[in-house]
C-alpha cells in the first residue's frame, strides 16, 4: 500500500483545547475546543466541538457543533441539526439540515454543473412573466 493510497484521519478528542494554526490533510475530526485558523482537506466538528477560527481554509466542512468565525470551503458546507454556524461562510455547495442554524453573512459559488447565466435568466423570465398577470 502506497503513501497516496492511504488517508489521515486526525482527531482533537473532547478534553483537548487548541490554540493557534492547524494544518492538515485527509480528515480531521474536532470534539474539543480551536481557536485560531484551520487549513485542511476535510473538516468535521462534532456536536460537542466548538470552534471560533479567524480563517478556515477546507474543502468540506461539516459542523455538528458550534463554529464562528470566516470559513471558505472549495467544496462544500454542510450544517447538521445539531450544529450552528456564524460569520462570514463562502463555499460552493450549502446543505442546513432540519434544525441547524446560520447566521452568516453567505456566498455560494456557481457549481461547474451549471451554465453560469441561464438557470438564473429563464428564474427571472418566469419572475416577469408572473408580474404580468391582472387580478
Amino acid at each position: 500500500m502506497g503513501k497516496k493510497d492511504r488517508k489521515n484521519l486526525s482527531i482533537i478528542d473532547k478534553e483537548l483545547k487548541i490554540d493557534g494554526s492547524i494544518s492538515s490533510t485527509g480528515k480531521l475530526i474536532i470534539k474539543g475546543q480551536v481557536t485560531g485558523t484551520i487549513d485542511g482537506d476535510i473538516v468535521i466538528i462534532a456536536e460537542d466541538g466548538v470552534v471560533n477560527s479567524s480563517s478556515t481554509k477546507v474543502s468540506s466542512l461539516t459542523i455538528g457543533g458550534n463554529f464562528k468565525g470566516d470559513v471558505s470551503a472549495s467544496k462544500e458546507l454542510i450544517i447538521l441539526a445539531t450544529g450552528i454556524c456564524a460569520g462570514k461562510v463562502e463555499c460552493q455547495d450549502l446543505i442546513v439540515e432540519n434544525g441547524g442554524v446560520l447566521n452568516a453573512d453567505v456566498s455560494c459559488k456557481t457549481s461547474s454543473r451549471l451554465a453560469p447565466g441561464k438557470e438564473s435568466a429563464s428564474f427571472m423570465a418566469g419572475l416577469k412573466k408572473e408580474k404580468q398577470i391582472e387580478l
